[in-house]
């Protein structure tokens, strides 16, 4: 990807220097772990608006600011703001970076952010990441120094950084955090979440949509503990979604697909059971593997 990347020669010999551009539930959990990680490190946060006020509350930031020109200087910058507006981000930094600095992302979509990337100058070098970690609420409020711990950490390098060392001083940083990096073909990675991220979300939120408007308030006192647990997700804000599903809408919609039709299989089947024995059957094997049983 021509353009993206100087050699990791030209590269910063240490990480002095973090800014994070959003800071809510990634973005502060980030803050907090390279806080713990690397209390020697400077750290700057930019957001706006009450995330503002959020962001300085968590007590660890050396600097908080509404501009991005509050990043200058940094020797790693982390967009963790929602995949489009990353990619907009981008667009802005070429100007605002001068000298050799690392750029990475939390974004649960690539292909757009690493197409965004491909505008960047030399000097500034892109290594798309995926935290694969989160909870059902938002902002920095939730966020704690210890989400990323033991979870994998998607890394999609492209054009001159898959052979420099800059993936790898990433994912010597996502070690510190306690999560797992694993290096991945975008493409890939679009398509695997998509299934494993993408889908359980939408599903959860249709689920409660369908769900509340049938029962309503007063009725839904009555559901057991089965509809909270498989609905957790259905708290998630909409705003960082529209994001994904636009980014990602041609590998998400197969994935709809797959679960329509056999939600179409189960209502056709419903008296004789047989398609009911095997979607359960399936479902709990592969449950099990989830577990690692």
């Amino acid at each position: 990807m021509g353009g993206v990347a100087g050699t990791a020669q030209e590269r910063p010999p240490s990480i002095r220097r973090i800014g994070i551009a959003g800071i809510g539930l990634i973005g502060g959990s980030l803050a907090l772990g390279l806080r713990r990680a690397q209390p020697g490190v400077r750290l700057v946060g930019v957001d706006r608006g009450p995330a503002l006020e959020r962001a300085a509350a968590l007590g660890v930031l050396d600097e908080v600011g509404s501009d991005l020109q509050a990043l200058a200087g940094s020797d790693l910058v982390v967009l963790a703001a929602p995949v489009r507006q990353n990619a907009e981000l981008l667009r802005d930094l070429g100007s605002l970076l001068a000298g050799p600095v690392l750029v990475t992302d939390t974004g649960s979509t690539k292909r757009a952010v690493l197409e965004a990337a491909r505008g960047l100058p030399a000097h500034i070098s892109f290594v798309g990441g995926h935290p694969v970690a989160g909870a059902a609420r938002s902002g920095a409020g939730a966020a704690r120094a210890d989400l990323f711990e033991g979870r994998p950490w998607l890394l999609t390098p492209c054009g001159a950084t898959r052979g420099s060392g800059d993936a790898r001083r990433i994912a010597d940083l996502v070690r510190q955090l306690g999560a797992a990096p694993r290096i991945i073909e975008a493409e890939v990675h679009d398509d695997l979440i998509a299934f494993l991220s993408h889908l359980p979300q939408l599903t959860a939120s249709a689920l409660m949509h369908v769900v509340g408007e049938r029962v309503g308030a007063a009725e839904l006192g009555l559901a057991g503990p089965g509809l909270a647990d498989t609905t957790r997700l259905a708290a998630s804000p909409a705003p960082i979604w529209r994001d994904i599903c636009a980014t990602n809408a041609d590998a998400i919609a197969p994935a709809l697909d797959a679960l329509i039709e056999t939600l179409a299989r189960l209502r056709e089947d419903l008296a004789a059971g047989e398609v009911v024995d095997e979607v359960f059957t399936s479902a709990r094997r592969w449950r099990d593997v989830l577990e690692g049983r």
